[in-house]
């Protein structure tokens, strides 16, 4: 059977394009906030793996400073935005356990960037994926996620103790809010053009991103 134009009841031969399809990953330590960011978001019902926490991942399961966490992710978090018709971005949670790290490769596979949230009183678990990106030059931002009653930082002290480079931009971020996270989304992508010298038209602001 022949798969052609005449095959499909009802399309026209001017048919519009597939939008543009737009990849970000993010990515942090385990109870950072990923799944809170991607499900603040996306315009789609999330799609979540979380589990609940057990007895027997309690030796890799860190819960220091998130002692009220009930569950993990144990694959990815999935989201979409929808910026116009022609382009669609999205967003994909990584796991932040090291038990689940081997699927890291397969899920930043073709994204453009990815943004790394961290937690000022865990900063060392955001080593791993800011190495993971560095090692595969995959543009990345550092989000710090403001949780009540964290300490807060200057960018600069945050820099200077996760040892990132000067380009790489550190912002703040409230995975909760909304405008606050799409911010974040429009830094990357910017700095995402810059360093991969896209010739194309990016947001500028986040008004964007809607």
């Amino acid at each position: 059977m022949a798969y052609d134009d005449c095959d499909v009841p009802g399309r026209a031969d001017h048919e519009a394009p597939a939008p543009i399809a737009v990849k970000i990953l993010i990515a942090g330590g385990f109870g950072v906030g990923k799944t809170t960011l991607v499900g603040a978001l996306t315009e789609i019902q999330p799609l979540r793996t979380e589990e609940d926490l057990s007895g027997s991942g309690a030796a890799s399961d860190m819960v220091a400073g998130v002692e009220g966490k009930r569950t993990t992710t144990v694959a990815m978090d999935f989201g979409r935005i929808t910026v116009h018709a022609g382009l669609v971005i999205y967003l994909f949670g990584m796991p932040g356990q090291e038990r689940f790290w081997f699927m890291w490769d397969d899920l930043s596979h073709g994204a453009l960037g990815a943004v790394v949230l961290a937690d000022t009183r865990r900063l060392a678990d955001s080593f791993p994926p800011i190495d993971y990106f560095e090692h595969r030059n995959t543009p990345f931002i550092v989000a710090l996620n403001c949780f009540d009653g964290a300490r807060r930082h200057e960018a600069a002290e945050i820099r200077r103790a996760l040892d990132t480079a000067d380009q790489v931009p550190v912002v703040m971020c409230d995975a909760r809010e909304r405008d606050s996270c799409r911010d974040a989304l429009v830094t990357l992508v910017d700095h995402a053009i810059a360093l991969l010298g896209f010739g194309m038209r990016t947001a500028s602001s986040s008004s964007s991103l809607v």
